[in-house]
Parts: C-alpha cells; sequence; structure tokens
C-alpha cells in the first residue's frame, strides 16, 4: 500500500485524519483532500491506497468484480484499516490521541467499519459513502462520531438503505448524524464524476461539495 502523507505548513503536534479513497483507488481526488485538511485545517493527513502499488480500475465492470467480494469482508477490510491507523499513529507530530477517518464513495464505507472495529478514532465521516456496512452488528463497539454526508437522489444508496442504517447507529446509541443533499446523486464532491459519462449516477456538485466539506470541518473541530 503506497499512501500519500500530508502536513500542515506549521510544526508541532497535530491531529491525524485518514483519508479513503473512492472505489476506483486512490488518485488526484483523495490526494487532494489531504492536502486541503492540511493546509486549510491543520491535519497530518494519510491519503489511502486501497488496491496496492496505487493502482486505479477504471472500468465499471472490472471495479465490480473486485469491489463486490471485498464490500462483504469485514476482515480484510479491517486489516486495511487497522493498517491504515497504524500507519497514520506512527508518525512523527500526529498526536494519536485525536484521529478521525474520512472518506468517499467505499472509501466512506471503509470509515464506518474501521469505527465499527471499535477503533479508538473520534469521528467517522462518509460522502456519498455506501451504508451496507460489513458489520452492522458491531455498532455498539463505535467510540467517536458519524456523519452520513449524502445525495438525495443517489441511486446507488436508496433511502432503504440509508433508513437501515439509521437504525443501526440509533439501535446502538450512537452519536450519528446523516444530511441529505436535495437533487445531488453519487460522486458530488469529485470535479472528475463526469468521465464515467453517467450523469445520473455520479456528477459533481459545487454547492454539495462546500457545503458537505463544512459539515465535515465542523465536526473535525468539535472532536478534535
Amino acid at each position: 500500500m503506497v499512501g500519500s502523507l500530508h502536513r500542515p505548513a506549521k510544526g508541532g503536534e497535530a491531529p491525524g485524519v485518514l483519508v479513503f479513497p473512492e472505489a476506483f483507488g486512490l488518485g488526484d481526488h483523495a490526494m487532494e483532500k489531504a492536502e486541503r485538511l492540511a493546509q486549510e485545517l491543520g491535519y497530518v493527513a494519510l491519503a489511502c491506497d486501497l488496491w496496492g502499488e496505487r493502482r486505479n480500475i477504471d472500468s465499471m465492470k472490472d471495479l465490480m468484480a473486485e469491489l463486490g467480494p471485498l464490500s462483504k469482508d469485514a476482515g480484510r477490510v479491517r486489516d486495511m484499516t487497522g493498517k491504515a491507523l497504524a500507519a497514520l499513529t506512527a508518525q512523527e507530530g500526529v498526536d494519536a490521541s485525536r484521529i478521525a477517518a474520512i472518506g468517499f464513495c467505499f472509501g466512506g464505507t471503509m470509515a464506518f467499519e474501521l469505527a465499527l472495529s471499535g477503533a479508538d478514532i473520534k469521528a467517522a465521516i462518509g460522502f456519498h459513502s455506501g451504508l451496507e456496512v460489513p458489520s452492522p452488528q458491531d455498532a455498539g463497539n463505535i467510540k467517536g462520531k458519524v456523519l452520513a454526508l449524502i445525495g438525495a437522489d443517489d441511486p446507488g444508496i436508496p433511502p432503504a438503505q440509508r433508513d437501515t442504517f439509521a437504525k443501526i447507529m440509533a439501535g446502538a446509541n450512537v452519536d450519528w448524524q446523516m444530511t441529505l443533499y436535495g437533487g445531488v446523486v453519487h460522486g458530488y464532491t469529485n470535479k472528475t464524476a463526469a468521465r464515467l459519462n453517467m450523469p445520473q449516477f455520479a456528477r459533481y456538485d459545487a454547492a454539495a461539495d462546500r457545503r458537505s466539506w463544512v459539515q465535515m470541518a465542523d465536526l473535525l473541530a468539535e472532536v478534535f
């Protein structure tokens, strides 16, 4: 796994944030978000690899062939996210007592699964993230706060999936929030979403991108 570490301009100890990328793999999108976390918010951010050697998967067919098994393998997801957490907390200048995880698309699911594992993270935040987590039965293990930022018209995250996630969180007395952005579909934070040529499924939305970033920043400031 070849991650990308981003540090704030000022030195000294700072909280750390894991950034899990979209399902296609670690690319410019996640690394740009990690750099913003460092320079705008002052956190040490680790943009995490997903498929190894920073490999990206270009076609939806190939993606689903690899993502399908991974999404159902809680052990593998926890191994990946746990090692990413260990790598971040081992970095000089990272306050290991103040760690959060964010993610985009399946990366958001990974952030939630890390929280479900009982990891000592202050928050798990998902942007247009799948809400069918591998280990819903472990919601009682969550130590931090949970924030899901979802396009209301995202065909990949239907109302039934949102309702189930809400019941899981509420049933475990988790401090959780979910925001729905009206008229917004999948991939709304990614300016290159149009490359998929599937505008009814994935489409960048500047307003939702800006609003969700502010909500994330507010929660991170609260928990740190």
